[in-house]
């Protein structure tokens, strides 16, 4: 099958050749990282994880995402996602990945990635993140890839499938529930010290990555002959209204926590990100952007109306995605860093160096995606013509 990716339009071309100049930069610059140290980086001693932890936390979510699709249509046999389940699973495939690069990069030197294998600790949560994220990586591969394979033969896949996909249904909840705990297991940060982190982290992605996936369907349709649905991509629309709602409900909840209950080093993380402090606001204009765009969307997806025109579902998805990677990437870990337990206010901005990488494992994991993509959609179209 994965003949198909080496065949395709000059357009197919041109995006494969962007995502390999664009990895080729990011390469670069991991190169010269590899060379000076974390030094390039913006962190500090006061902020230890910095941009590429931030996609971390959000890819994760997105990688998780893809148990909305499989739940129903595996367990409850809901046949509108019969076509678009296979691009959840590859989705979460390029998604799992690029987080693995995030923490490989972050660690600063390969070597330090063998230190979770031949040193296992289970006290670490980071190793038991790592583990989860592995072995969701290879659930993906073998499952989208064998199912792929079966529906081109036209035949009935195999029994020894079906326990797979069962197990990734809560071992997509566990990623990010681990990740989550990452965070939470934290007793010195008052930002991250919350019971409702991974509620938090768990509607954020099924919100974030469903709306991905919506995108991209209504992509391929323009781009290609495949066509996910318009019950399906319907349905993750009700999926992303339902659980964008939770996100900024959660959110609220936190508010009134620490704000009625007035502890100060709860109280001044969400000062700084709101309202700036000590004279220091980086991420103000960013946070406020992300909840306008977060209740903006809601006010946009409510009404069936609105939902089901897809030039506004598209709009409203672009909010939900970038509203929810702002305030769970740069804003979970700047929150949760500035101010540190001593209350002083140690801001920290992304240097280009970490941008540049960033940007090159995007287009790695995005370069991957189209493959997988290729691949996926010309077995639909061979058995479709």
């Amino acid at each position: 099958m994965l003949e198909k990716a080496f065949k395709g339009s000059p357009r197919y071309y041109g995006l494969v050749g962007v995502l390999l100049v664009l990895v080729g930069i990011g390469f670069a610059f991991f190169l010269y990282q590899l060379r000076e140290g974390l030094v390039v980086t913006g962190m500090t001693r006061d902020v230890s994880w910095g941009f590429y932890i931030a996609q971390l936390t959000f890819l994760v979510g997105v990688a998780a995402s893809a148990v909305m699709l499989v739940l129903p249509y595996y367990l409850h046999n809901y046949k509108a996602f019969g076509r678009i389940a296979i691009l959840g699973e590859f989705l979460a495939v390029s998604s799992v990945m690029m987080c693995l690069l995030f923490v490989l990069v972050d660690l600063g030197r390969l070597d330090r990635m063998l230190n979770l294998m031949l040193y296992p600790s289970p006290k670490s949560v980071l190793f038991w993140d790592a583990t989860v994220l592995t072995g969701y990586l290879l659930l993906n591969i073998v499952i989208g890839w064998a199912l792929t394979g079966w529906e081109r033969r036209g035949v009935k896949p195999s029994k020894w499938i079906k326990p797979l996909i069962y197990l990734s249904i809560p071992w997509a909840v566990s990623i990010h529930t681990v990740t989550a705990f990452l965070y939470a297991g934290l007793p010195g940060r008052g930002y991250w010290l919350t019971a409702i982190m991974a509620p938090r982290f768990l509607s954020s992605a099924f919100s974030a990555g469903p709306a991905l996936l919506i995108l991209l369907a209504l992509l391929l349709r323009r781009m290609t002959k495949f066509d996910a649905g318009k019950e399906a991509i319907q349905t993750l629309g009700k999926i992303v209204t339902y659980c964008i709602i939770l996100n900024v409900f959660f959110f609220t909840l936190e508010l009134f926590t620490v704000f009625y209950s007035q502890i100060p080093e709860h109280m001044h993380h969400f000062e700084y990100l709101f309202f700036g402090s000590h004279g220091k606001g980086a991420y103000i204009v960013w946070m406020w952007v992300s909840y306008v765009l977060q209740v903006g969307a809601i006010i946009v997806l409510i009404p069936p109306r609105f939902r089901r025109n897809e030039r506004i579902l598209a709009v409203a998805c672009g909010m939900v995605f970038i509203g929810t990677w702002i305030d769970k990437g740069m804003g979970m870990i700047s929150g949760g860093f500035v101010p540190n337990p001593l209350m002083h206010v140690s801001e920290y901005i992304p240097t280009i160096p970490e941008l540049m990488i960033s940007l090159g494992v995007y287009a790695l994991g995005f370069l991957v995606l189209t493959i997988l993509y290729k691949v996926a959609v010309g077995v639909k179209e061979e058995i479709k013509a």
